[in-house]
Protein backbone atom coordinates (compact mmCIF):
# COMPACT_ATOMS: atom_id res chain seq x y z
CA UNK A 1 0.00 0.00 0.00
CA UNK A 2 1.38 3.37 -1.04
CA UNK A 3 0.40 6.64 0.58
CA UNK A 4 1.06 10.05 -0.94
CA UNK A 5 1.41 12.85 1.59
CA UNK A 6 1.26 16.41 0.32
CA UNK A 7 2.60 19.58 1.88
CA UNK A 8 2.77 23.17 0.75
CA UNK A 9 0.12 25.31 -0.85
CA UNK A 10 -1.72 28.20 0.75
CA UNK A 11 -2.54 31.77 -0.14
CA UNK A 12 -0.42 33.95 -2.39
CA UNK A 13 -0.88 37.15 -4.33
CA UNK A 14 -1.19 37.05 -8.09
CA UNK A 15 2.27 36.91 -9.58
CA UNK A 16 3.66 35.14 -6.54
CA UNK A 17 5.07 31.65 -6.12
CA UNK A 18 4.29 28.50 -4.21
CA UNK A 19 5.90 25.09 -4.00
CA UNK A 20 4.00 21.88 -3.49
CA UNK A 21 5.62 18.69 -2.23
CA UNK A 22 4.43 15.12 -2.28
CA UNK A 23 6.17 12.20 -0.62
CA UNK A 24 5.37 8.57 -1.30
CA UNK A 25 5.48 6.33 1.74
CA UNK A 26 4.76 2.68 2.23
CA UNK A 27 5.39 0.03 -0.37
CA UNK A 28 7.25 1.53 -3.34
CA UNK A 29 9.05 -1.19 -5.24
CA UNK A 30 10.49 0.97 -7.99
CA UNK A 31 10.13 4.54 -9.29
CA UNK A 32 6.94 5.19 -11.22
CA UNK A 33 5.71 8.20 -13.18
CA UNK A 34 4.16 10.90 -11.05
CA UNK A 35 1.95 13.86 -11.77
CA UNK A 36 0.01 16.80 -10.46
CA UNK A 37 -3.65 17.46 -11.14
CA UNK A 38 -5.96 20.19 -9.93
CA UNK A 39 -9.66 20.44 -9.34
CA UNK A 40 -12.16 23.17 -8.58
CA UNK A 41 -15.60 22.44 -7.11
CA UNK A 42 -18.04 21.03 -9.63
CA UNK A 43 -15.38 20.41 -12.26
CA UNK A 44 -13.34 17.43 -13.34
CA UNK A 45 -9.82 16.87 -12.11
CA UNK A 46 -7.50 18.46 -14.68
CA UNK A 47 -3.98 17.51 -15.64
CA UNK A 48 -1.23 19.96 -14.65
CA UNK A 49 2.13 18.24 -15.08
CA UNK A 50 3.73 14.80 -15.17
CA UNK A 51 7.23 13.40 -14.89
CA UNK A 52 8.63 10.05 -15.93
CA UNK A 53 10.04 7.50 -13.52
CA UNK A 54 13.58 8.62 -14.36
CA UNK A 55 12.72 12.30 -14.06
CA UNK A 56 14.22 13.02 -17.47
CA UNK A 57 10.98 13.73 -19.32
CA UNK A 58 8.23 16.11 -18.29
CA UNK A 59 4.84 17.06 -19.65
CA UNK A 60 2.80 20.17 -18.90
CA UNK A 61 -0.67 21.47 -19.52
CA UNK A 62 -0.61 24.44 -21.89
CA UNK A 63 -2.09 26.67 -19.20
CA UNK A 64 0.92 26.24 -16.90
CA UNK A 65 3.75 25.80 -19.38
CA UNK A 66 6.57 28.23 -18.66
CA UNK A 67 5.25 29.02 -15.17
CA UNK A 68 5.16 25.66 -13.36
CA UNK A 69 8.00 23.17 -13.00
CA UNK A 70 7.65 19.56 -11.94
CA UNK A 71 10.63 17.76 -10.45
CA UNK A 72 11.36 14.71 -8.37
CA UNK A 73 13.87 13.38 -5.89
CA UNK A 74 14.23 9.64 -6.37
CA UNK A 75 16.14 9.26 -3.11
CA UNK A 76 13.16 10.64 -1.19
CA UNK A 77 10.37 9.18 -3.34
CA UNK A 78 9.11 12.73 -3.68
CA UNK A 79 7.71 14.93 -6.40
CA UNK A 80 7.49 18.70 -6.38
CA UNK A 81 5.57 21.40 -8.22
CA UNK A 82 7.15 24.83 -8.30
CA UNK A 83 4.49 27.33 -9.28
CA UNK A 84 5.65 30.78 -10.36
CA UNK A 85 3.72 33.78 -11.63
CA UNK A 86 0.48 32.43 -10.22
CA UNK A 87 -2.61 33.72 -11.93
CA UNK A 88 -6.23 34.17 -10.79
CA UNK A 89 -7.10 31.08 -12.89
CA UNK A 90 -4.77 28.81 -10.89
CA UNK A 91 -6.66 28.44 -7.58
CA UNK A 92 -7.79 24.87 -7.02
CA UNK A 93 -7.27 21.81 -4.91
CA UNK A 94 -4.02 20.30 -6.16
CA UNK A 95 -3.43 16.55 -6.06
CA UNK A 96 -0.29 14.54 -6.64
CA UNK A 97 -0.62 11.15 -8.25
CA UNK A 98 1.45 8.00 -8.70
CA UNK A 99 1.36 6.10 -11.95
CA UNK A 100 0.14 2.55 -12.31
CA UNK A 101 2.77 -0.13 -11.92
CA UNK A 102 2.36 -1.71 -15.36
CA UNK A 103 5.02 -3.06 -17.76
CA UNK A 104 4.09 -0.87 -20.73
CA UNK A 105 2.71 2.62 -20.97
CA UNK A 106 2.45 5.34 -23.57
CA UNK A 107 3.89 8.74 -22.74
CA UNK A 108 2.65 11.33 -22.03
CA UNK A 109 0.39 10.37 -19.17
CA UNK A 110 -2.30 13.03 -18.83
CA UNK A 111 -5.43 11.19 -17.74
CA UNK A 112 -6.59 10.38 -14.23
CA UNK A 113 -6.94 6.74 -15.30
CA UNK A 114 -3.16 6.57 -15.77
CA UNK A 115 -2.68 6.98 -12.01
CA UNK A 116 -3.95 4.87 -9.16
CA UNK A 117 -2.65 6.48 -5.97
CA UNK A 118 -3.55 10.02 -4.95
CA UNK A 119 -2.49 12.51 -2.35
CA UNK A 120 -4.94 14.10 0.04
CA UNK A 121 -5.07 17.37 -1.88
CA UNK A 122 -3.79 20.79 -0.94
CA UNK A 123 -5.50 24.10 -1.53
CA UNK A 124 -3.90 26.85 -3.57
CA UNK A 125 -5.51 30.28 -3.38
CA UNK A 126 -4.46 33.32 -5.38
CA UNK A 127 -5.54 36.81 -4.41
CA UNK A 128 -5.71 39.53 -7.01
Amino acid sequence: QVQLVQTGGGLVQAGGSLRLSCAATGRTVRPLPMAWFRQIPGKERDFVAAITDSGFTKEYADSVKGRFTISRDLTKNAVYLQMNNLEPEDPALYYCALGRDIPFRTWPLRGTADFDSWGQGTQVTVSS
